[in-house]
C-alpha cells in the first residue's frame, strides 16, 4: 500500500476532497486577520454567512424573522452533556429546526426550517479548510483538516504530526480526544471523524473508542479496493463524495442510549452502507415495482405505521422485509 509523507498527506486529503466538488481553503488566510477571512473570532466554529445564505436559499418561503430563529438555535444545540448536544443537532440537520415567526395578523405561526438539502448536493455549499484554529476557554487547538457544510463544521480529519517518527495512527485519535475535551463547541456539531497516518486511515464517531474506528474498504460499493490503493484515498473517495456523505448522515447513523444514560452515536460501515441501499430498492421493487430513496421508503412506511396501516404500496412479505432491512441500517455491525 502507498504511504504518504510529510506535509503531502495533508495536501493530498485536500486535492481528493477539490475532486469531489469541495472548495479549499488554507487556515492562516482564513483566520479573522486573514485576506479571507469570515469569522470575527476564533472562538466561532460556524462560518455563519454561508449559514445564513444557505437557510435563505433552502427556505425562501420562510420570514427573515423565521430564518433568525434558525440561525440563532442551529450553532447552540440544547443538553447537558456533549453527546446530548450532538444528537440535538444531529435530529435539527436531519429533521430541520423548529422556528417561529409572527403572521401579518399578529399570530404567531411555526415551521421546519431545512438546514440542508439531502435531495440535491449541489444546493449546499461545500468548503474544507486547513489548520483551521479554534480558541475555547483557555485552549488554542487547530485541527488539520475541518469540512464545512453551509457553514457548519460537520467533520474533522486529524493526521499524526508528520515530524514526529513515533507518532501513530492512534496518536491522532488521541489528539481528537483531547479536542473533544477542550473544544466542545466545536464537536457538538460534528457528524464523523477521520484518523490517518497516511498509511492506514479509519472512520468513526464522537462517542467510538479506538476499536469503533474503522476502515473504509471501497470506493462505489462495487469492490473492495485493492491493497494497493491509498486506504486514506479510499475512505475519502467513498465517504465524502458530496452524496454519499449526505446520506451517510441522514439515513446511516443513530444514537443509542444503552440504559444508563450514556449516549453511543453510532454510524454504518461500508459494507452495511452498501449492503442495506441495494436491499431497500429490491424492497421497494417488491412492494409493487415502485422505486424511490431510503428517505422515501422510511417515510411511507412511518406515514403508515402512523395511520395504523400497513405501508403504500407494499404487501405483508414486502413490509416485512422493509424493516427488517431498516433494522439493519441502523443497528447492525455500527461504529
Amino acid at each position: 500500500m502507498r504511504s504518504l509523507g510529510g506535509s503531502g498527506v495533508g495536501e493530498a486529503v485536500l486535492a481528493w476532497l477539490g475532486s469531489l466538488g469541495w472548495a479549499v481553503k488554507h487556515g492562516p488566510e482564513f483566520a479573522p486577520e486573514g485576506r479571507f477571512a469570515e469569522r470575527q473570532d476564533y472562538r466561532e466554529v460556524v462560518l455563519a454567512q454561508r449559514l445564513r445564505d444557505g437557510l435563505a436559499r433552502l427556505n425562501p418561503d420562510l420570514p427573515a424573522e423565521a430564518l433568525e430563529d434558525a440561525f440563532r438555535k442551529i450553532p447552540n444545540p440544547e443538553g447537558a452533556t456533549l453527546e446530548a448536544r450532538t444528537r440535538a443537532f444531529h435530529r435539527m440537520l436531519v429533521d430541520g429546526v423548529t422556528v417561529e415567526y409572527r403572521r401579518p395578523d399578529g399570530t404567531i405561526a411555526g415551521s421546519q426550517a431545512r438546514i440542508l438539502d439531502f435531495e440535491e448536493p449541489e444546493n449546499n455549499d461545500w468548503l474544507a479548510v486547513n489548520q483551521f484554529t479554534v480558541s475555547e476557554g483557555r485552549h488554542l487547538r487547530r485541527p488539520d483538516i475541518v469540512l464545512f457544510v453551509d457553514g457548519l463544521p460537520l467533520a474533522i480529519v486529524e493526521l499524526k504530526n508528520p515530524v514526529d517518527e513515533e507518532a501513530t495512527i492512534w496518536t491522532a485519535f488521541q489528539q481528537l480526544q483531547t479536542y473533544k475535551m477542550e473544544l466542545p463547541t466545536l464537536f457538538s456539531l460534528n457528524e464523523l471523524l477521520v484518523i490517518s497516518d497516511g498509511l492506514e486511515t479509519r472512520l468513526g464517531t464522537l462517542t467510538a473508542g479506538r476499536e469503533w474506528f474503522k476502515p473504509w474498504r471501497t470506493i462505489l460499493g462495487e469492490q473492495v479496493e485493492d491493497i494497493g490503493v491509498s486506504q486514506l484515498e479510499v475512505l475519502l473517495k467513498g465517504v465524502f463524495d458530496r452524496w454519499r456523505f449526505l446520506l451517510l448522515i441522514r439515513d446511516f447513523t443513530v444514537f443509542e442510549d444503552d440504559g444508563s444514560g450514556k449516549l453511543d452515536k453510532k454510524v454504518a460501515g461500508y459494507h452495511q452502507f452498501h449492503a442495506v441501499r441495494v436491499a431497500v430498492e429490491e424492497t421497494l421493487r417488491a412492494g409493487g415495482g415502485q422505486t424511490g430513496t431510503m428517505a422515501d421508503a422510511r417515510g411511507r412506511h412511518e406515514a403508515g405505521r402512523r395511520a395504523g396501516r400497513r405501508a403504500p404500496h407494499c404487501d405483508r412479505r414486502s413490509e416485512v422485509l422493509f424493516i427488517d432491512v431498516w433494522k439493519l441500517a441502523v443497528m447492525v455491525d455500527c461504529i
